[in-house]
């Protein structure tokens, strides 16, 4: 993951994220163009990303479960689904979602994933947890 700066508030229980996206935009003839990063410049209408934030938020929301779990804070998903005001079942949904293949999490990130990849799509079609059989699956995309 790029290295972004970040700040942090609360926001109906959950903790958000106002991310920092250090980019710069600059003037190329009558048109405006991105400069990135890592140098590389895109026009506007160019740009080939497309952040879900459905699937963003659903994400983040996953890891903070995660992270709950793992500190301790909390037994099991059904106690962060009582403490959040949630479903057992949507906390369950959302921590499928953190076994997903690192590479796979880094495509969603840079919103480089398949365009038919929503949140919706990974809770009708759950994924094996085994990292090549989600890589097989993610290929037929390309197909």
């Amino acid at each position: 993951m790029p290295s972004t700066g970040a700040t942090s508030a609360t926001w109906g229980g959950w903790n958000r994220l106002s991310p920092f996206i250090p980019l710069k935009f600059r003037r190329r003839g009558a048109s405006k163009v991105m400069v990135r990063p890592d140098g590389q410049v895109e026009a506007a209408g160019e740009v080939s990303t497309q952040l879900d934030q459905p699937l963003l938020v659903a994400l983040t929301r996953a890891f903070y479960c995660q992270h709950l779990l793992e500190e301790g804070v909390v037994d099991r998903g059904s106690e962060v689904a009582r403490r959040k005001g949630l479903h057992h079942s949507t906390v369950s949904e959302l921590l499928r979602l953190t076994l997903l293949e690192p590479a796979i999490i880094q495509a969603i990130l840079a919103g480089k994933q398949p365009r038919c990849m929503s949140l919706l799509w990974f809770q009708r079609n759950p994924l094996p947890t085994d990292w090549a059989a989600q890589r097989q699956i993610l290929a037929r995309f390309d197909e």
